[in-house]
Parts: structure tokens; sequence; C-alpha cells
């Protein structure tokens, strides 16, 4: 098993299924009142260069729930929002720490992050990689459609970090992913050289800037805002260049009858989805959110746990 959750580009498809098992059993103990205490005394700091809402809830929530504490940590609690290097932070959380989780923009923090600590570091998100919401659409996904093979996964919007980590975590348990977005938002191409190994393989993958041919008999239909965080002083030149890039009821007849929808939210109902739409699959949504705990849980023990 890996030692630290970067991006789903570093786990091989048994360390993600062994992630979404142990989601699936954590997820059943919870809801029948069977207390799980793996990480006994176990504490996680929480840097948040991001505000969120599922992300913070979610692991101080999970740490509670495996007896463990979990320390919210913003830029301004720490030096690092002062200068300090993300090296020397990395070596002093280190000695007072079990694990780190960080909410950050860029990717490189969080490898330095694992590269000078001595602790496990999970990615809670950067601007490349979102991979403990990806983890949690996929046991979603699973929940709904019992099976990852033979499915096809298809995500509308901005080639961004739900997109590289869609693409990634898809392909990786055996999906067929097809991807649209405009050809100047084109996922990273880190990830479209990993995807092109994968179809030499014989993966099937398609990126496209057309929503209809990307959608077409679809099991799973995912979309994400169209300006991230960060990205609000583009969010007009983002809505232009988007407005067709719209998940509504004409994408969806192209998809299976009994498609399934994911977002991972917040959504801005009008823009990238429809109210009507999100509100006829929000089961499957705020399935999805919730978890987002499960999943995070699971990452905690395999990582923490002694």
């Amino acid at each position: 098993m890996a030692k630290h959750l970067l991006k789903l580009l570093d786990l091989s498809k048994a360390e993600i299924l062994q992630f979404l098992d142990l989601a699936d059993q954590l997820k059943y103990e919870k809801k029948h009142g069977i207390s799980h205490h793996l990480l006994q005394g176990k504490s996680l700091g929480m840097i948040f260069q991001k505000s969120s809402t599922r992300t913070r809830v979610s692991f101080e929530v999970g740490m509670y729930d495996l007896g463990g504490q979990a320390l919210f940590l913003s830029p301004r609690d720490l030096q690092i929002g002062r200068g300090e290097p993300v090296e020397d932070t990395a070596r002093v959380l280190s000695r007072y720490l079990d694990g780190i989780m960080i909410r950050t923009f860029a990717q490189q923090e969080v490898e330095d992050l694992a590269k000078y600590g001595t602790i496990p570091v999970i990615n809670g998100l950067t601007d490349f990689a979102h991979p403990c919401q990806v983890l949690a659409d996929l046991m979603t996904i699973r929940e709904y459609l019992s099976k990852f093979e033979g499915r096809k996964l298809c995500y509308i919007g901005d080639g961004n970090n739900m997109a590289n980590s869609l693409i990634v975590g898809g392909l990786k348990v055996g999906m067929e992913v097809s991807v649209a977005t405009p050809e100047e938002y084109r996922p990273h191409p880190d990830v479209l050289a990993y995807a092109g190994e994968e179809v030499k393989k014989g993966a099937r993958f398609i990126l496209c800037t057309d929503i209809f041919e990307a959608a077409k008999d679809a099991d799973v239909v995912v979309t994400d805002v169209w300006a991230s965080m960060g990205q609000e002083d583009e969010a007009e030149k983002r809505r232009a260049a988007f407005r067709g890039y719209q998940v509504n009821e004409e994408l969806l007849s192209v998809a299976k009858k009994d498609a399934i929808l994911q977002h991972c939210l917040p959504a801005h109902k009008g823009e990238e989805i429809t109210r009507d739409v999100f509100e006829k699959h929000a089961a499957e949504i705020f399935e999805e959110a919730e978890n987002r705990l499960h999943a995070q849980k699971a990452v905690l023990v395999k990582l923490m746990q002694d």
C-alpha cells in the first residue's frame, strides 16, 4: 500500500480497490452503530489554503469516528502563511502529528510535504488533482452500478482537477472514459499522456469537444463548476467558453436510460447543470457527498494505522 495519497496516478488498481472495499466496510459499520476506533490516539493536521465544506467536515468527523483527533490549520495559524518553507513545515509537523491532509493550490506543495516529512500526506485538493473526491465518486458508482467493467464514465466541462482525477481513476478501475471540454480547457498533458498509454493497452478513452458524442451510452455523467476556487476573475470568460457544456435533459437523453449523475459540489445550478436535472439526481449526488466521509476514513486507516 502506498504511503501517501498525493494523486491517483501514484496508485495501482489493487490499491484503489483496497480503499474502496474498506470504505464500504466502514460505511456499513457506521450505519449499524459499530464503532471502529482504528486510529485511537492519532492526530491529523489539516492545512487549508483553500476553504471547504465537505473536506473539512468529513475529515474532522472521520477522525472522530476513528478515535483520533483532527486539527484545523489555516494559513493564518501557520508560519507557512508567512513564508516558512514547506520543507521546514513538513519536518516540524512530522514530529507532532501522525498524518497531514492539505487542501491547496499547487500540486508541488503536496509533493514537497511528502518528500520532506516522515508521516503520511493526503491531498485534499490541488489545482491538478482531487483524489479523495474521485475515490468517493468511484465508491458511489460501484454502489449504484455494482461493477466498473463494461461501464462508461462521461465527464462534461472544464479539464480541471476533477477531470484529471476522473480520467485516471476511471481508467485504472477498468471503465471506459469519455471527456468533453472546450479545446482551450483540456485536461493536464500528464493525464492525457497516461490515458494514451492505457489506450495502447486496450483501454477506451475519448477526448472531444462534442458533449453529445461524449455522453452517448454513458452509465455515469459527471460535471463540475466552470470556474473553480481561485478562478473568480475568469468567471465571465469561462461562462462564455462553457455555454454549450451544460448537463441537461437533452444531453442525458443520449446517455443510458438509467444513467446516474455525479457532481462534486457546490453546484452552480443554471450553469454547468440545470436545476431540474440536479434535483432529479439529488439522491446520487448527495450519496456521493456522504461517501467522502467513508472513502477518506478508509484512506486515513490505510495510511495511518500502525
